[in-house]
């Protein structure tokens, strides 16, 4: 028997109006000003403080399954959706995902799917029900009521497409009396049991940023490339950016929207390249991170400074073209927490209210290492998927 639960308080959701496009012409670079535009509304300093202090804090949990580790975690109590005798058996479990619309959404949705066979031969999970909203926000908020309105969830797994405007539907499904499980991007409500995810966009946009201030002489000039505004993540490492280079002496020249094509990040680097020197990038996902480097050789320019992602084609052009790089990482492992979480909500076990994963980027000196161990991986793979140990390894990852 399923029990139902009253939502005493939910926070209103936010409405962020934040729009953005790729353009055809380069934008100018936001100078000063950019510490509050376009990112100022997502900027929380108390958080961004937070997260880079979270670099150099030690995980609790064991030390070869990362995903399971947890940063200075404060744990919920969970007993009240703990399942018994037949209703713990083979109970469904719903994910609702925002898509599997570039690489590391690619890494990631194998990973746990793998992760899921592993728990279904087990008993602790039974029918995995998966949705996906192809990044269509209202495809995703009726995937969701889909999975409310059919009362047969014992657990429903919601990764958002964008932040403010799913915060609705995660509420609703809080409301449905099934734990609510959100992972990856973030929503403006805390009514779910658990939100995992990695230190977060603010670590990743920093470590980025910082790794240019270091390479780079006073006066270089730097260009940014982002995906899309609106996803908090995402938001969040441009701001980490503007505050590292606000107090630094580079120049940012400029920072583009790309929506992750390479064909749009290839041209848009282009057209800075005519307009002078780039000296740096700075990408908010380095999926593209080949593309741009392909201007440059295109324009027979020297290669830039670049910080891009641990995608095994930005690694091993890094690695082929001795560039000076930096892979920052969001963990692809943390797709198996979910489902894990789930089990154990199930069980009656606690969890991390919020649950902080390890997030460590990829250096100079540990990049040949991790190309070694998955060097019969395809280029679009992540290096850090953590999901070595599952028994579809490797043909899950290969055969994608």
């Amino acid at each position: 028997m399923r029990r139902t639960r009253v939502l005493l308080a939910a926070g209103a959701a936010l409405s962020l109006a934040l729009t953005a496009c790729t353009t055809d012409t380069p934008t100018d670079g936001p100078g000063e000003e950019g510490r509050t535009s376009p990112s100022g509304d997502w900027f929380d300093a108390e958080e961004y403080e937070a997260q880079l202090a979270q670099r150099d804090m030690e995980p609790e949990g064991p030390a070869d399954e990362p995903w399971l580790q947890a940063i200075d975690p404060t744990y919920t109590d969970t007993s009240e959706y703990a399942l018994e005798g037949e209703d713990r058996e083979d109970p469904t479990v719903c994910f609702s995902n925002a898509s599997v619309s570039n690489p590391w959404r690619v890494t990631g949705w194998i990973t746990m799917q793998q992760q899921v066979e592993v728990l279904q031969e087990s008993g602790d999970i039974g029918e995995f029900r998966v949705s996906d909203a192809a990044d269509d926000d209202n495809q995703q908020i009726s995937d969701i009521q889909a999975f409310v309105d059919a009362g047969d969830c014992d657990a429903i797994i919601i990764s958002p497409s964008t932040t403010a405007t799913l915060t609705p539907a995660v509420e609703a499904a809080c409301e449905s009396g099934a734990p609510v499980i959100v992972f990856d991007r973030g929503v403006n409500t805390d009514c779910h049991v658990t939100f995992i995810h990695p230190i977060g966009g603010y670590a990743f946009g920093a470590d980025a940023a910082e790794f240019l201030v270091d390479e780079l002489e006073p006066g270089s000039r730097v260009l940014a490339l982002r995906i899309l505004p609106g996803v908090d993540v995402l938001e969040h490492r441009w701001a980490a950016a503007q505050q590292v280079f606000g107090d630094s002496e580079l120049e940012v020249i400029g920072h583009e929207f790309t929506e992750g094509d390479g064909a749009t990040i290839k041209d848009l680097v282009t057209q800075h390249l005519q307009r002078g020197d780039v000296d740096g990038i700075w990408m908010d996902a380095g999926d593209g991170a080949v593309a741009a480097l392909e201007a440059f050789e295109d324009a027979g320019q020297p290669y830039p400074v670049i910080s891009g992602e641990d995608e095994l084609s930005f690694m091993r052009k890094w690695q082929e073209e001795d560039l000076t790089a930096l892979a920052p990482v969001y963990s692809n492992f943390q797709w198996r927490t979910p489902v894990l979480a789930a089990s154990m909500i199930l069980d009656g076990e606690e969890v991390p209210e919020e649950w902080v994963l390890p997030q460590e980027p990829i250096t100079g000196d540990d990049r040949d290492d991790f190309l070694e161990r998955n060097a019969d991986m395809p280029s679009l793979h992540y290096a850090k998927f953590g999901g070595e140990d599952l028994p579809g390894f490797p043909e899950a990852w290969q055969d994608r």
